[in-house]
């Protein structure tokens, strides 16, 4: 009999962001093939109010590409502490969705990230008697367990659960440090996709994008927001020109900093030469990886950021900072690491990757050896050995 698995999680393609959250929505989209599964992803009440008919138009869209999902209004009190944001999960999943929660004969349930995601799958689990897995991230414990409402909560969460997985040994480490038991926790790096990220001659991809040959492109992938390093990046830039000739940066992603770099690089005079390609498609970042000398992400803290796997599964090499789980999967001969928030650090490594001679073909076999088949026959054991425990 096929097991019956409800996940929850903001973390997944949703109507105002169909590419959130890939990594997610790569494995989620082969789990489902091998278990009748449902994804109920919270959505702000506060989006949908902003933008009804956008709302209606996307989540039909949504559920074209992903049947498996569920997307439901999260309502919670603007500006209210987030330590309340489990409660208010709690609430709007058990009064928009009570039957299928109480009644839907669940083997195993799934909260993926850890606040407030797991905190709700908890509480559904103990109201229901079903048992429950948990998937931690990065920041929803190393930045959300700071603070002793909310760690207090995750810890709870995590002591209910059967199995915790971690996306890095780093963060495996962390969960031990707070009290989770180390025999229930998994280390499941995420996989990269080959079909979609490869390795493209960079002449051709530069004559795609527009750029000459004899440019310089250092390429930047993810939310454009303070916690990604994106204004120690810009900075660094800004003195790496001045001895790198034909230099480019460029941002592809989206987010709440966009404006403030923008302002910054104009005030720097550098405006020209910084570009804001915004949310692409997998088949167009794979012409920016080739395009591009070096990728870089400077964030303040990571798990495993999926990111880098698809960087080097292209051959780019990586400059990112020394944080979570990203000198896991980052070996020498495949990039350079430095201290995060640490803007002259950034200048010399970028300096010294733009100078230096990479394995390409070498880079993309390493990034190889994380498979999402791999990936995904493991989580299912640690589903199944979590149902066998109902």
């Amino acid at each position: 009999m096929t097991l019956r698995v409800l996940i929850v999680t903001n973390l997944f393609a949703d109507p105002f962001n169909a590419s959130r959250a890939t990594f997610n929505q790569q494995q989620f989209a082969r789990l489902a093939k091998q278990l009748d599964l449902k994804v109920m992803v919270p959505v702000s009440w506060l989006e949908i109010v902003r933008q009804p008919l956008a709302y209606r138009r996307l989540k039909r869209e949504a559920l074209e590409r992903w049947p498996f999902a569920d997307y439901v209004p999260f309502w919670y009190i603007p500006r209210v502490g987030r330590r309340l944001h489990a409660a208010f999960l709690f609430v709007s999943l058990m009064l928009q969705r009570l039957p299928t929660l109480l009644w839907g004969r669940w083997d195993c349930l799934f909260g993926s990230w850890g606040y407030p995601d797991a905190v709700a799958v908890a509480a559904i689990a103990r109201l229901t008697g079903r048992p429950m897995i948990a998937k931690v991230h990065g920041s929803d414990v190393n930045v959300f367990t700071q603070e002793p409402a909310r760690r207090r909560q995750i810890c709870w969460a995590l002591g209910r659960s059967a199995h915790v997985v971690a996306v890095s040994q780093a963060l495996a480490t962390r969960l031990v440090e707070l009290g989770v038991d180390g025999r229930r926790i998994a280390v499941l790096y995420n996989g990269v996709d080959p079909s979609r990220f490869y390795p493209v001659p960079q002449p051709q991809a530069r004559r795609e994008l527009g750029y000459a040959e004899e440019d310089r492109i250092i390429l930047f992938v993810g939310n454009v927001q303070a916690s990604k390093g994106c204004m120690e990046l810009v900075q660094a830039f800004a003195k790496l020109r001045q001895r790198v000739p034909r230099l480019k940066l460029v941002f592809v992603g989206a987010g709440p900093q966009q404006k403030a770099l923008a302002s910054e690089c104009a005030s720097l005079g550098m405006a020209d030469d910084v570009t804001f390609a915004g949310r692409l498609a997998h088949d167009q970042i794979v012409r920016w990886f080739g395009a591009s000398d070096v990728f870089c992400l400077p964030s303040h803290a990571e798990g495993v950021p999926n990111v880098v796997l698809e960087a080097m599964a292209c051959g780019t090499p990586v400059v990112a900072t020394r944080v979570g789980g990203i000198p896991e999967v980052l070996p020498a001969y495949a990039g350079v690491m430095v201290p995060p928030k640490n803007v002259d650090a950034l200048d010399e490594a970028l300096f010294t990757a733009l100078h230096s001679t990479w394995d390409r073909p070498r880079i993309a076999g390493h990034a190889r050896t994380f498979d999402w088949d791999t990936n995904v026959s493991r989580l299912r054991s640690l589903i199944e050995d979590a149902a066998q425990r109902a």
